[in-house]
């Protein structure tokens, strides 16, 4: 029986990122897909022109409705969008002892905001005490740390302000990384909570002349929770979903007048 992991985020009609890319990352790697679905948006290589999101109740339903027929062997989340369905998504997972992957979308590459301002107090009391991962990019982690990322000391301590909120690990993705901040600027810094100890190495990035980079966030996100469902440590589980996506960057052909997608369906 393959394993099964279950995302929850927007739909992207570009076809790169949201559950289209987590569908596609599930596949690639062998996990049966689910979702609930959080917002359709307007987007294409260009960017988002527009979004509508689902009542928190239809999220939340639909959630239920998968974990209590098929259930998974793990969860993330990408865009929420609001303080309501953040609400709604946390009352649901609250009583299940689930791996979870919080990826906390906030803003499109092409600069669109995806959460409401008011909603990012919600997801750090709410959500993020609930997560086994969480893998904020550089912009994401000041705003949920307050820390402002200028050097690689404090791009650690962000992540330290993080892990104290409660989740097992973070990782703070270095694609928003610039030179001046040291020799891991470009690497992803992971940080993890073990018992008697927090635990940091990096995840080294080849950089790759490519403008297929559309999804990059959601892409990582979705194979490291299907590494979790297939019952990877975190470990391990960081470093071959890094491998996917490196791969995934590697043989993306263009398609589209602007930020293309990875291809996501590379080992097929």
């Amino acid at each position: 029986m393959p394993k099964k992991a279950l995302s929850i985020a927007g739909s992207d009609s570009g076809g790169g990122a949201g559950i289209q890319a987590d569908l596609k990352t599930f596949t690639s790697l062998k996990v049966f897909g689910t979702t609930a679905i959080t917002a359709v948006t307007v987007q294409n290589t260009l960017g988002v022109s527009g979004y509508e999101l689902m009542p928190p109740k239809l999220v939340s339903d639909q959630i239920e409705a998968v974990l209590e027929d098929i259930g998974t062997d793990a969860v993330k989340s990408g865009m929420l969008g609001s303080a309501a369905i953040i609400a709604a998504v946390a009352r649901t997972l609250r009583h299940r002892r689930l791996t979870y992957v919080l990826d906390p979308v906030m803003i499109a590459k092409g600069g669109a905001k995806l959460l409401a301002p008011d909603a990012i107090q919600n997801l750090k009391d709410q959500l993020i005490p609930l997560a086994t991962v969480v893998t904020p990019n550089i912009p994401e982690a000041e705003e949920i740390s307050g820390v402002k990322i200028d050097s690689e000391e404090k791009r650690i301590l962000a992540a330290q302000k993080i892990l104290s909120l409660g989740p097992k690990a973070v990782i703070i993705k270095g694609g928003h990384g610039k030179s001046e901040q040291g020799s891991h600027a470009f690497d992803d810094l992971v940080l993890i909570n073990e018992p008697d100890s927090v635990k940091q190495f990096y995840l080294p990035t080849e950089r790759i002349d490519t403008r297929c980079d559309h999804g990059t966030g959601c892409t990582f996100s979705a194979a490291l929770t299907a590494y979790l469902a297939k019952g990877e440590d975190i470990y391990s589980a960081a470093q071959n979903a890094k491998a996917y996506l490196t791969a995934a960057l590697k043989a993306a052909e263009p398609n589209g007048s602007g930020h293309c997608s990875v291809d996501h369906t590379f080992a097929l």
